[in-house]
């Protein structure tokens, strides 16, 4: 489905929050949110669990715990997902259209995936066992003045910069940049992807043109993350959601597949997940 406002506009507006007003979310827009989570879907076909919290909402009572990252927020979102093949992408592409949601009403929000207390959350967002739990996000009101906190994190994680097209983007192979020019129509969705969140901000995804395809590959990470989750497939999600929401604006014909062989010789630093196949 078409979005009813302005993707490259949402895109280029969204940003992490970190600091809110200390107030809850009033019932219109938790009700406007709620509704469009029970709408949302993703390509992949697969369900993926929404769980709107507050910040008492753990088992015993206390706060729901970020570790003094995110200050002044009241409501947050967690998404959950079954083990199972494309479960992490399918996540991340339909909890970053939430966020996009979410931008377009005036909302912040911040994707975190390791600053959380993750026992906390689970337990209020009553996990079953074997559910894939990667992130939550804070959903509220802005507060008009940032802490130093936020500009350091966006200074850690480099928030304002964004890899060149010839790093990320290839034609028929590896070696060769695909360039503006060369992707077409596709010049945008592929803009909107770049442009994408990831965990500190490593945009993880390597896209492949071949004849009637772009095949997306992860990035395999040559560190050992303290999470058992690859939450790098999770930002190719997300990455997956801006192109494919931007091709859909464009009515750029086309489909998300996994393909058995894509016929691209890779190295062993990149992981072959799905393919946008154009009819």
């Amino acid at each position: 489905m078409k979005m009813d406002f302005s993707i490259e506009e949402t895109v280029k507006a969204r940003q992490s929050v970190r600091t809110y007003q200390n107030c809850p979310l009033t019932a219109e827009d938790q009700d406007k949110i709620s509704t469009y989570i029970a709408g949302l879907t993703n390509p992949f076909s697969i369900d993926v669990n929404f769980h709107l919290l507050e910040n008492t909402s753990s088992a015993n009572g206390e706060k729901l715990g970020t570790y003094g990252v995110i200050k002044g927020a009241t409501n947050y979102v967690g998404a959950s997902v079954a083990l199972g093949e494309l479960g992490l992408e399918a996540l991340g592409y339909s909890f970053e259209q939430l966020v996009l949601y979410c931008t377009s009403l005036g909302l912040g929000t911040c994707w975190l995936g390791g600053t959380f207390d993750r026992s906390g959350f689970s337990a209020a967002m009553k996990l079953k066992t074997g559910d894939l739990f990667p992130v939550i996000s804070p959903i509220g009101y802005p507060a008009g003045k940032k802490r130093m906190l936020d500009f350091v994190a966006r200074w850690v994680a480099k928030s304002d910069h964004r890899r060149e097209w010839n790093e990320i983007f290839y034609a028929d192979d590896f070696a060769h940049p695909l360039t503006p020019t060369a992707a077409g129509d596709y010049a945008f969705p592929l803009e909107m992807l770049r442009l994408a969140p990831s965990a500190v901000n490593k945009q993880p995804w390597r896209i492949v043109k071949d004849q009637n395809a772009y095949h997306f590959y992860e990035v395999r990470s040559t560190k050992e993350s303290k999470l058992e989750i690859d939450i790098q497939r999770t930002d190719v999600g997300i990455g997956a959601c801006h192109f494919h929401l931007a091709a859909m604006e464009r009515d750029l014909p086309g489909k998300f597949e996994k393909l058995e062989d894509t016929g691209i010789q890779a190295t062993d630093q990149v992981n072959y997940l799905f393919s946008w196949v154009m009819n």
